[in-house]
């Protein structure tokens, strides 16, 4: 039997398959402070809002303002499926794309700018496997971010507000377990549009060896293509930018559901990231690591 060309040369016993287990890199990423703050700041979330409502529970002597903000703030209070649907309205257009480029902007420039990335790169782990365990490991704590902030949501609003109907201003009351639904669905759908925040970072976090910039960089252009979606004279192009459908999620909150744009987003979200993380492995394997 012959040795493959990749291990040709390699020491008795090396298995590239076997360098750098996802296990491994979970826990390395785990005792960073930026993971613990950032997962930490999901779970605190709910709990400030819920204080907030608390401490304007007692005020009655509002002159109706607020407009649909106030109206939201109000259906909020009315169960805890609303309460962790009021968190999640207020936290996917920015925070949840922030947290999302944090994990997966940093992985590979932190690594880059602390000057580990060659070493890393020495043991030796395959270049294509140390990128594909590193976005596993940045996805899955996304993944966690948006379960931990849904999580707490919904435990601390069914304790202070009940288990109570799903209401919203697009559909009729749903049943608490359709209502329960709704929201995983909701949340499956906020993790698929997210993936081209993912993917966007990720790539910039490949092409820089500052953090900062990848992460910065992810932000700053879905906020662009959030602005340039509002401007209705560029017509169908809209309909092309990676956050057209970012709100799409709303759908699944009407009678019946609506799933065109659903089906739409999905696609649109899983083929942007595909294309940034087939450019980031292109850009990898082929790239002169110095640090």
């Amino acid at each position: 039997m012959g040795q493959s060309s990749s291990t040709v040369g390699a020491a008795a016993g090396y298995r590239p398959s076997a360098t750098l287990p996802f296990a491994a890199e979970f826990r390395r990423q785990a005792s960073r402070r930026r993971t613990q703050l950032a997962l930490g700041f999901m779970v605190l979330l709910p709990l400030i809002i819920l204080i907030a409502f608390q401490f304007d529970a007692g005020d009655d002597d509002r002159d109706g303002g607020g407009g649909e903000f106030s109206s939201l703030a109000d259906l909020a209070t009315s169960g805890g499926l609303n309460f962790t649907l009021f968190s999640l309205l207020v936290s996917a257009s920015f925070l949840l794309v922030v947290v999302v480029a944090l994990f997966c902007g940093d992985t590979v420039a932190s690594e880059a700018s602390w000057g580990s990335l060659r070493y890393l790169l020495a043991i030796p782990v395959p270049r294509a496997r140390l990128l594909a365990v590193k976005l596993l490991v940045a996805l899955a704590y996304s993944a966690l971010a948006l379960l931990l902030l849904a999580g707490t949501a919904l435990l601390a609003g069914t304790l202070r507000y009940g288990w109570e109907p799903l209401r919203s201003q697009v559909s009729a009351q749903l049943d608490p377990g359709e209502g329960l639904l709704r929201l995983l669905a909701v949340l499956g759908y906020l993790a698929v549009v997210l993936l081209a925040v993912a993917g966007l970072a990720f790539l910039l976090s490949v092409v820089t060896d500052a953090a900062l910039g990848a992460v910065g960089g992810a932000v700053l252009l879905w906020i662009l293509s959030s602005i340039l979606d509002q401007i209705e004279a560029l017509g169908a192009v809209r309909s092309f930018l990676p956050t057209h459908y970012a709100n799409a999620w709303l759908g699944l909150l009407s009678t019946p559901v609506q799933t065109d744009d659903l089906v739409r987003g999905c696609i649109s979200a899983i083929a942007y990231a595909t294309l940034f993380w087939s450019v980031a492995f292109w850009r990898f394997t082929r790239k002169d690591v110095t640090s």
